[in-house]
């Protein structure tokens, strides 16, 4: 969508206030607590839990981006946008409703698998974001955009076929609710189940975060979560827009950004999964923060020189291989952190935040760079993002330590 209004002739301030439409990435925590306990009907008893609610994600999906195919957001840019944020609401909600399919299958309690089943859900997105992407931007100039989101619609509708042929995962969430029921049941001297059902569907998830970790270190957590990948939320929502400002074609930014970074990529996320199960998660978010901010530089390089292929092809294997070793050990810490009882919701609050910088303050970035004038100084601007929250993972570094041992006791005590 930013190389469609780029192409359609859009203002860079104009681009990145579209973006914030997924907005709803930041607050979908709130609705969160539906994807954990509300059954969708016909759809669970056909998919289960899990699946049910990707399913019906990925429908809304597919319907959307068929009806921005027959558009062009130049002279419908409040209808786009329209449906750009049902595609995002649902994505969102996707997105919840998959991290939770993720977690349900790989226990908390054996931090040595966490790492790969992240990289898996890192590979994933990249691919659905790369690849298509790719394929994208090499044909828009001979088929048109709307050509392009009408080929999206068929990859949507595949991806709907692999939802019903995977199997859901078994847990025991449900009888961990009922219990969380039947304590609220008895601290509000209710008998109603459904007064019951509303609190724990409302309430627990968030509670039960601050009653496990406490409310300084919840609260520094949650910062940590916030401000780790700012830098990299302001350099990616400019980054197709100061490709084609410096001189690089679609073709060149499809072949470049998307595929080669795409297969760096995965090759990366795999590379630092390893890394982070030898070396551990907290070790793996402080060298993947710095390396990331400081791949940033590279793009401040290009805004000087020009549109070098070489040093393109340069910047794209270093941005995304700091990016990918990165978000495995994010993901990762994330995921240690959620409950087995409400990981939908807990997963959500915590991947929201990070999501807040990328696609709410992010939404600031075309007028960040207005101002400035300056792409070099932009880009050195979002290398010194990460630092705040670097400073607080190390003042989290025992703690963190202290929950992986919690996990792995609990993991050994068990019959």
């Amino acid at each position: 969508m930013s190389g469609w209004l780029t192409d359609a002739g859009l203002s860079r301030s104009a681009i990145g206030f579209f973006g914030s439409v997924f907005t709803v990435y930041a607050i979908n925590f709130m609705w969160a607590p539906l994807v954990d306990r509300v059954k969708l009907p016909l759809l669970h008893t056909w998919l289960g839990q899990r699946r049910s609610w990707i399913f019906f994600c990925q429908s809304i999906v597919l319907i959307c981006t068929f009806g921005i195919a027959q558009f062009d957001p130049a002279k419908s840019l409040m209808f786009t946008s329209l449906l750009a944020l049902c595609i995002a609401t649902a994505s969102s909600t996707q997105d919840i409703a998959i991290d939770a399919y993720r977690i349900d299958s790989f226990s908390t309690s054996d931090p040595h698998r966490l790492p790969q089943a992240s990289a898996m859900a890192v590979i994933g997105w990249w691919t659905g974001y790369s690849l298509p992407g790719y394929l994208a931007f090499i044909n828009a100039d001979e088929i048109g955009w709307n050509g392009v989101y009408l080929g999206m619609c068929i990859i949507v509708a595949l991806l709907m076929l692999f939802t019903v042929l995977v199997k859901e995962p078994l847990t025991n969430r449900d009888a961990l609710q009922q219990q969380a029921e039947a304590r609220h049941a008895a601290y509000l001297g209710t008998k109603s189940p459904m007064v019951a059902w509303l609190t724990v569907t409302v309430a627990e998830p968030f509670l039960d975060f601050f009653r496990r970790n406490g409310v300084r270190v919840a609260v520094t957590l949650l910062l940590f979560v916030f401000l780790f990948k700012i830098g990299e939320a302001f350099l990616g929502r400019m980054s197709i827009t100061f490709y084609r400002e410096v001189g690089f074609s679609n073709d060149q930014i499809g072949y470049y950004s998307k595929l080669i970074g795409w297969g760096a990529t995965v090759a990366f996320t795999l590379i630092g999964s390893a890394f982070n199960v030898r070396f551990g998660l907290v070790k793996g978010l402080i060298l993947g923060g710095i390396a990331m901010s400081a791949s940033n530089l590279m793009f401040a390089w290009i805004a000087s020189t020009g549109p070098d292929e070489q040093l393109f092809l340069a910047t794209i294997i270093v941005d995304n291989f700091t990016s990918a070793f990165a978000t495995v050990a994010f993901v990762s810490f994330l995921t240690v952190l959620t409950g087995q009882a409400f990981s939908a919701t807990q997963y959500a609050l915590l991947a929201s935040l990070g999501n807040l910088g990328r696609t709410t303050l992010a939404s600031f970035s075309g007028s960040l760079a207005d101002y400035l004038n300056s792409w070099p100084l932009f880009f050195i601007l979002t290398a010194v993002m990460v630092t705040p929250s670097l400073l607080m993972l190390v003042s989290l570094r025992a703690y963190f330590a202290k929950i992986l041992k919690h996990n792995q006791d609990s993991k050994d005590n068990t019959p």
